[in-house]
């Protein structure tokens, strides 16, 4: 059907970029999951839910995941992956015993950081939606963040590459210094950009590009 993307996806994607240094594959499957994921490209799900499970990642990182991104991208998306997931699973023989409980013991919070947070959203958008200020911060970052099944910096990487692929540049920069503070470096940061370049396009990348600019350049200071 197209011999020019087949021959960029054998020789460009699959033989170049996923091949570079400064991030790792696994990571790089975290990334493009996310991608797919965040814009609901159902075979591609299938495709990046394999590769990843190729490459290390955990079946328990790839369930949270999927847990995260129905926050991040809505439920809609989130059980699209959810469908695709099972089937993989269940031909790949991984049961329940390997994905992550419903209820777990939550990681501790950063009080200060949390409380720092809040008062930022509710001078912000105080006012707004009650209903959206709580559920912010008693699901999202009182729960969601604290489940242990994504580590911290695993967490940010998914949100970060769901935001650009969904085209939320504006939410990016919160997110991405987060990312930071959580372990990812910058090196890091800017591999992940190249390879969502590809899974998330270009024009969302390179909206994106002012933002880590910024974001790297206060970091440097």
């Amino acid at each position: 059907m197209s011999p020019a993307l087949a021959a960029y996806t054998e020789d460009l994607l699959l033989g170049e970029v996923w091949e570079r240094e400064g991030l790792s594959t696994r990571d790089r499957s975290v990334v493009s999951l996310a991608a797919v994921i965040a814009r609901n490209h159902r075979v591609e799900i299938r495709a990046q839910l394999e590769h990843a499970l190729d490459n290390g990642v955990e079946p328990a990182v790839i369930s949270e995941t999927i847990t995260h991104l129905a926050f991040y991208t809505g439920w809609g998306n989130a059980m699209s992956a959810v469908t695709v997931a099972q089937d993989v699973f269940a031909e790949r023989g991984i049961g329940a015993d390997r994905l992550p409980s419903a209820d777990p013991e939550l990681l501790p919070l950063d009080v200060e950081a949390e409380e720092a947070r809040e008062a930022s959203v509710e001078e912000t958008y105080g006012g707004s939606s009650d209903g959206v200020l709580q559920y912010t911060t008693d699901v999202l970052f009182r729960d969601l963040w604290l489940r242990p099944a994504l580590s911290p910096r695993d967490r940010s990487l998914v949100t970060v590459s769901a935001l650009i692929a969904a085209g939320k540049i504006e939410q990016v920069g919160f997110h991405l210094n987060r990312a930071m503070d959580n372990g990812l470096t910058r090196g890091e940061a800017s591999e992940m950009l190249t390879q969502l370049a590809f899974y998330a396009g270009w024009p969302n990348v390179f909206s994106t590009l002012p933002v880590a600019k910024e974001i790297f350049a206060s970091r440097a200071e």
